[in-house]
């Protein structure tokens, strides 16, 4: 049986350039200016904590 290849870690960074890639092939706008949208998002509601059970 061959040896299992080493998977590539997936970081938040990736993960942005992914989501803003989709949206800007759907909306027509740039990359930069969504993956700039969503750094201001997850700036704004960094201070809010989620309530848990």
């Amino acid at each position: 049986m061959p040896a299992r290849k080493a998977t590539k870690t997936v970081t938040k960074a990736m993960i942005y350039r992914s989501v803003a890639s989709s949206s800007a092939i759907e909306t027509g706008e740039s990359t930069e200016v969504i993956e700039r949208k969503l750094e201001d998002i997850k700036r704004r509601f960094a201070k809010i904590d989620l309530v848990r059970d």
